[in-house]
């Protein structure tokens, strides 16, 4: 063994971090063991919200950076979205601070929606966080989504009618783009694990107002779940059931890939043709997880566009008389055999007011 290789070992010993807690032991060990494959030594980035799982998420990260010596960013957005915002950030800032924790406020100065509020809020979020880790540049994110959640996000894509990239729902880790990777360390945990933790160190957390107003799909999603539970909902089959539809939605993945490289090539980041060879000879799956990507790659956003809208793309797509489309910020348009995509270019309207 390496010299290098022992002085590190022997670093690990050193500052081994050991709780009184068995459950919170066992919960550190779940997260060491998920985030030590990918990040290791290196720097990384946490978003905090002020939740029991996001305090959880920054108790654990500071743990886990007197053991291994990385540097830690604690971000927590404020994205005005609420009046309380602002001041709701400072007091997980606060609650940080309390026990030595550093964190970083991240304030969002464009139009604030009117609409459509969790989506635009969670895009304003990975807004925020993108581009403050490519700044100093930081290769990982990590978040504090956990089984609860995976779960929730199921029955939200199975009521919209997702495929099977939806239901399979979120991953351990996964690619924002090509210079930010997301892991999210607590999937195999529940909320009730994390909220454990967090009020046995902070003593406290910060309930969103927002998890109470029924509006909201996922929160009548919670609703639903807690009256499916009385007639015997397993949840546990429940995430056997996501994980089985990750493990075939990564098999589809790898037949996607060879698509890709087979009928598509990228003129540049925010261009790509596409060689209608595709409908031909690849399976209707492939073909939508393939104009998926690339509307995705081209557009420069993490979400693609819903399910049902790129497979109305590709039917009209199949037809002689298509010509010209846009969809997920991408122009699509047929060129001799070929389908083109390549990034919608937004007009900005002049701040000068013209004579009269």
């Amino acid at each position: 063994m390496k010299r290098k290789n022992l002085i590190a070992i022997k670093k690990v010993k050193k500052n081994s971090i050991n709780f009184k807690d068995s459950k919170t032991q066992l919960f550190y060990d779940n997260f060491k063991s998920t985030i030590i494959k990918d990040i290791k030594y290196k720097s990384f980035a946490i978003a905090v919200s002020g939740g029991a799982d996001s305090l959880c998420l920054a108790y654990f990260s500071k743990k886990y950076a007197i053991e291994f010596g990385n540097k830690i960013h604690i971000l927590i957005v404020d994205h005005k979205l609420r009046k309380e915002s602002a001041r709701e950030a400072l007091k997980v800032k606060k609650i940080l601070k309390s026990k030595k924790i550093s964190s970083k406020i991240l304030k969002w100065d464009g139009k604030i929606p009117k609409s459509n509020i969790q989506k635009n809020a969670r895009d304003i979020r990975y807004s925020l966080l993108s581009n403050y880790c490519f700044k100093k540049k930081i290769k990982y994110l990590v978040t504090a989504h956990h089984s609860d959640d995976q779960i929730e996000n199921f029955f939200i894509r199975l009521l919209r009618g997702s495929g099977l990239t939806g239901l399979s729902s979120m991953s351990l880790k996964t690619k924002y783009n090509n210079r930010l990777k997301i892991v999210r360390p607590f999937l195999k945990l529940n909320k009730a694990n994390l909220k454990h933790v967090t009020l046995s160190y902070f003593k406290t957390y910060i309930n969103d107002p927002s998890n109470k107003d029924e509006k909201f799909l996922r929160i009548r999603i919670r609703k639903y779940r807690k009256d499916m539970e009385k007639e015997g909902l397993d949840t546990k089959k429940i995430l056997k059931t996501v994980e089985n539809l990750d493990s075939a939605n990564q098999a589809i993945n790898f037949y996607k890939n060879k698509a890709l490289y087979k009928h598509t090539s990228f003129v540049s980041k925010n261009k790509c043709i596409i060689n209608r060879q595709v409908f031909l000879e690849e399976a209707g799956e492939i073909v939508f997880k393939l104009f998926s990507d690339i509307l995705s790659l081209v557009s420069g956003t993490y979400y693609p566009p819903r399910s049902k809208k790129i497979a109305d793309l590709i039917g009209r797509l199949k037809k002689s008389k298509f010509t010209k489309s846009t969809l997920g910020g991408c122009i699509v348009e047929e060129k001799d055999n070929f389908i083109l995509v390549s990034k919608e270019l937004k007009i900005k309207k002049p701040s000068y007011q013209p004579r009269k």
